[in-house]
């Protein structure tokens, strides 16, 4: 099967509760400009900055490390494909003068799926 055939699409919404449930799944997320790894110290945090913009922080501690600030009204779908070495890409899509373009990604440990196939899916070491 080729990697676009796997490729699937999700409303914004769909993801954005999913993602929130598994933030010690994420292995890294950014924009064109700029990507920020996981690592053992850090913590993802998810909240509402305005009526119309989310908020996905990086914490150490209690030291912000980055941010990212999301307007769902713009984001048009998220595709999810597979990735390297296991790991799956969420690209949120947003459309620029007709054309799609990501505006934001997420990689993260294992793809949406249902709690019960995750649950026997632990053997990446990571905990939700």
């Amino acid at each position: 099967m080729t990697e676009h055939a796997m490729q699937t699409s999700l409303s914004f919404q769909e993801f954005w509760t999913w993602l929130a449930e598994h933030p010690n799944c994420i292995l890294r997320a950014g924009t064109a400009d700029s990507v920020v790894y996981d690592d053992d110290d850090y913590h993802w945090r998810f909240s509402q900055e305005d009526a119309r913009t989310l908020l996905v922080q990086v914490v150490r501690g209690k030291r912000l490390v980055a941010e990212l600030f999301i307007e769902p009204e713009h984001v048009s779908s998220v595709q999810v494909t597979p990735g390297e070495k296991g790991e799956f890409n969420f690209d949120l899509v947003v459309e620029v003068q007709g054309q799609p373009q990501v505006a934001y990604y997420f990689v993260m440990t294992h793809a949406l799926e249902e709690p019960a196939q995750h649950a026997d899916a632990g053997s990446r070491g990571r905990l939700h």
